[in-house]
C-alpha cells in the first residue's frame, strides 16, 4: 500500500458506525469522495459490500473497520496509529461475478456481486432448475430449495452455510452449491473453472417460482440466470498484516 493519502470516512446507519465517523473525521479528516486516495468503511459486511459497489468505478482501495457483526471483511476497530496502518496495509484484489437475469415477462436484470449469485424457491415448492456449463448441459434437473455460484471471498459467507467448500483466496475456481437438494439426493455441487459460464434454467416456473439475488440486488420471477466471472471489474480490499483473506479464510476452516 502506498503511503496514505486523502481518506473519505463513510459509515453504516449504525449509531457505533456513526460514532465512529465523528471520532474518526475529527482525528484525521475526511474529504469528499470524488478527492479520497483511500476509502476507510466503518460497519459491518454488509456495509463493506455496499461501499465496494459504490465506488467501483473509482479503482480507489477500501479499508474497512469493523462496527457491526461478523466483519469478514473488516479490520479491527480502533482509532490510534491509522495512518501507520493503511501504509502497512496488505491488498487484495477481487473480480466480482456477473448476473443477467430474464423475468418471465421479458425484462432483463444485471447486477455485479463480490461473494455470489444465489437462485432462491419464492413459493411454498421446491425450485426446479436445470444447469449449463459453457454451453454444455449439466444436470438435467436439480430440485432443492436454492442454489448459488460463489467467489472465493464469498465461500465463507452463504456457500458454507449451505456446506459449500471454502475455497483459497488464490484459486481460481467458482463454487455451485445447491441449498437443500432433494433430486439428486444431498447433491452439493461442483467447483468450476474461474472462466466458466453457468446458466439456470428455472423449470415450471408458475408453478415454482423463483427469485435471483446478487449480493442484496434481487429479481423476482426468473426463467433463466447467466452468471460468469467479471475480470474487467476489480475491487482492491486492504487489510492489516497477517489478518488478510487468504489467513482468514484458512483460520475459518479450523474453527
Amino acid at each position: 500500500m502506498p503511503k496514505a493519502g486523502k481518506i473519505t470516512f463513510l459509515a453504516s446507519d449504525s449509531e457505533a458506525a456513526k460514532d465512529a465517523l465523528a471520532k474518526l473525521s475529527a482525528i484525521y479528516g475526511s474529504v469528499p469522495l470524488d478527492k479520497a486516495e483511500v476509502i476507510v468503511a466503518l460497519g459491518g459486511d454488509g456495509f463493506m459490500l455496499h461501499t465496494l459497489h459504490a465506488t467501483q468505478a473509482m479503482d480507489v482501495p477500501v479499508y474497512g473497520m469493523n462496527c457491526g457483526t461478523i466483519g469478514f471483511l473488516m479490520n479491527e476497530y480502533g482509532e490510534e496509529g491509522l495512518r501507520e496502518r493503511l501504509e502497512s496495509a496488505e491488498e487484495e484484489v477481487i473480480n466480482p461475478l456477473s448476473m443477467r437475469a430474464t423475468r418471465a415477462d421479458g425484462t432483463v436484470h444485471e447486477a455485479l456481486a463480490i461473494n455470489e449469485v444465489s437462485l432462491l424457491r419464492a413459493g411454498p415448492q421446491a425450485a426446479k432448475l436445470r444447469i449449463t456449463i459453457d454451453g454444455k448441459m449439466r444436470m438435467e434437473e436439480l430440485v432443492c430449495d436454492g442454489a448459488l455460484v460463489c467467489t472465493p471471498a464469498g465461500s465463507t459467507a452463504y456457500n458454507y452455510s449451505a456446506h459449500g467448500p471454502i475455497l483459497p483466496i488464490g484459486a481460481e475456481v467458482l463454487a455451485l452449491t445447491a441449498m437443500a437438494a432433494f433430486r439428486p439426493r444431498r447433491w452439493r455441487g461442483a467447483l468450476l473453472p474461474m472462466t466458466a459460464k453457468v446458466r439456470f434454467d428455472v423449470l415450471d416456473p408458475q408453478k415454482r417460482p423463483v427469485m435471483a439475488d446478487a449480493d442484496g440486488r434481487s429479481a423476482r420471477d426468473v426463467v433463466t440466470v447467466e452468471v460468469q466471472s467479471e475480470p474487467s471489474v476489480r475491487h482492491r480490499i486492504l487489510f492489516d498484516p497477517g489478518h488478510g483473506l487468504e489467513e482468514r479464510l484458512t483460520r475459518e476452516q479450523f474453527v
